[in-house]
């Protein structure tokens, strides 16, 4: 997904050729991390690197999958699925709901940028 890149939001991560298709990786923005996939379909997604379940930095090292046409990862302490689109928790495994925050990722002459992350809600 392409989205309008504002300079004084977006941050430059890096370019889509550092990424690798279905493999995540971290990045660092303003003291904050955040897992990137590379999707097959040439898309990029961004979610909170933070696992709220184990409360460790992971989601990045989790295995990509999908649930029908939901692109997701597990965490790969407790493995948790969540959506890769929206953060939320598709299968908690007998814990309490909890999601990742999205990172909304903006692809421009193939580097990738990163803006403020949305709020997933109560």
């Amino acid at each position: 997904m392409s989205l309008a890149i504002d300079a004084a939001t977006h941050v430059r991560v890096c370019t889509i050729g550092d990424l690798e298709v279905e493999r995540g990786r971290a990045a660092l923005i303003d003291g904050q991390q955040v897992a990137l996939f590379l999707l097959p379909d040439g898309t990029v997604l961004g979610v909170d690197n933070l696992d709220p379940f184990s409360g460790a930095h992971v989601i990045s090292r989790g295995i990509v999958g999908s649930r029908g046409d939901t692109p997701t990862v597990a965490s790969p302490l407790h493995k948790q699925v969540f959506d890769l689109r929206t953060g939320e928790c598709l299968e908690t495994h007998g814990k309490p709901p909890a999601a990742l925050r999205v990172w909304p990722v903006a692809i421009d002459d193939g580097t990738v940028y990163v803006g403020p992350p949305e709020s997933t809600g109560p």
